[in-house]
């Protein structure tokens, strides 16, 4: 997609609340991207994307930037914690996986956009399908004036399918046994048991011949949509467009890098080592061939996101080489009650509309005094001083513990309007913060 660094910005407005070096720096990082793909010849090759480190506390947006870029763009994308890995040789995930997980986001978005735009054929199949379940079969050697008359009545047995008229008749179609090999934590296992299991599968699966079903019209629908998908769609085009895609425009988000950074002067003592981690992740950083399910991938061009929120180590603890390979520093500010009371009614989807969204399903009107919202965002800026700040998700909880007894007794109020005033705010949450203690446990 063809977006302006301000277009993407003005994008991320609408979701995230200030932040304005952090949602910069992806602009510009993903423009770069486009501008790439429109290069030729070898400087093409030559130009490689600038990793960004994000620095900051939780809960104030690092995430959410990432993934809302990835989203608008429709570009594979994955978040991992760095802490979930471990040094090879240990008992664990190995880096490598999550490039295997970004292969199968990118397959997602690929097949998905294949059925798009085959739907009209998959549709046409299925309802066909049905049809001709649904229709007395023709003898051989009909004449042609029937096989016309045949044709036109399968036609208006399939509009008549489409528009639901035979949900509840009950026909007989013929399934393919689900017979798979899965392991646990599939996703993460190495390449030689990923062909293994493949393998396996393939020979399950031929052993194993098409079954009849009872069931009824409209559940036929669905379970003729995997059949739909086999026979229409170019799979092997569909994994040679998901590799591309995750090469070209792969986004992997690395969390808690500051939980692998060894601070100085401290002990190196670790079953893994972190240390041990940095060195694993940084060939797969700098560029390196990995072996998927779907084939193998290039990781030279996929851009990677750190982030942390380095209170206790410092990006200069982590290994030079991989310092060196996230050039773009970002740093993340906390967020004031201003902030906090602007997530709370500026973003698309904001927590004020979701809350009064929920209560509308039991016929609830909820709506809020401005003085209210105010009271929760100041409260939520005390909870985050007097504990660990976990940023806007704090406004979650303020939430959430003043809707409680709206929330618990909605259906008595069916149909009423409720107004959340700063008083009732106070009322409800005031005593939390008479103790340290409370305000720790409860908030």
């Amino acid at each position: 997609m063809d977006l302006t660094p301000k277009q993407i910005v003005a994008y991320l407005d609408d979701f995230i609340i200030g932040q304005g070096e952090a949602k910069k720096a992806i602009a510009i990082a993903l423009r770069n991207r486009y501008r790439r793909l429109r290069l030729e010849g070898d400087i093409r090759d030559e130009v490689l994307p600038k990793n960004i480190l994000m620095i900051g506390s939780t809960g104030i947006g690092k995430t959410e930037i990432a993934r809302r870029m990835a989203k608008l763009l429709k570009l594979p994308f994955v978040k991992v914690e760095a802490t979930k890995y471990t040094e090879v040789g240990f008992v664990g995930r190995d880096v490598e996986s999550m490039v295997r997980d970004l292969a199968l986001d990118a397959m997602k978005i690929v097949r998905e956009e294949e059925m798009a735009k085959q739907a009209p054929e998959l549709d046409s199949y299925i309802l066909g399908k049905i049809a001709d379940e649904l229709l007395p079969p023709l003898p051989k050697g009909s004449p042609q004036t029937l096989l016309e008359q045949h044709r036109a009545q399968r036609e208006a047995m399939k509009q008549k399918v489409q528009g639901g008229e035979m949900d509840s008749l009950t026909i007989a179609v013929e399934v393919s046994p689900k017979t798979h090999v899965e392991f646990a934590g599939a996703d993460g296992l190495p390449p030689e048991l990923l062909k293994v299991q493949d393998s396996l599968s393939r020979m399950f699966s031929q052993m194993n011949q098409p079954i009849k079903k009872e069931v009824s019209v409209k559940e036929a629908k669905e379970l003729l949509k995997q059949e739909a998908n086999d026979r229409l769609l170019d799979m092997e085009k569909i994994r040679r467009e998901a590799i591309s895609r995750a090469e070209e425009g792969g986004i992997i988000f690395i969390d808690e890098m500051d939980k692998i950074a060894l601070p100085s002067g401290a002990a190196t003592r670790g079953d893994p080592s972190k240390e041990g981690v940095q060195r694993d992740l940084l060939p797969i950083v700098e560029g390196s061939s990995v072996s998927t399910k779907y084939g193998a991938i290039n990781t030279e061009h996929i851009l990677f996101i750190g982030a942390g929120a380095f209170h206790q180590a410092k990006p200069s603890d982590l290994i030079a080489e991989l310092q060196g390979r996230f050039p773009i520093r970002v740093e993340m500010y906390p967020l004031d009650e201003e902030a906090l009371y602007q997530i709370l009614i500026a973003p698309k989807n904001s927590i004020v509309r979701q809350y009064s969204a929920l209560m509308a399903v039991d016929g609830v009107n909820l709506s809020f005094e401005e003085s209210a919202l105010r009271a929760m965002a100041n409260l939520a800026r005390q909870a985050n001083e007097k504990t660990e700040d976990i940023g806007a998700r704090r406004l979650h909880t303020v939430m959430e513990k003043a809707l409680e007894e709206i929330s618990f007794e909605a259906d008595e109020n069916s149909g009423k309007d409720i107004v959340i005033t700063a008083d009732m705010i106070h009322e409800k949450l005031d005593r939390i913060f008479e103790s340290d203690d409370a305000a720790r446990y409860i908030l």
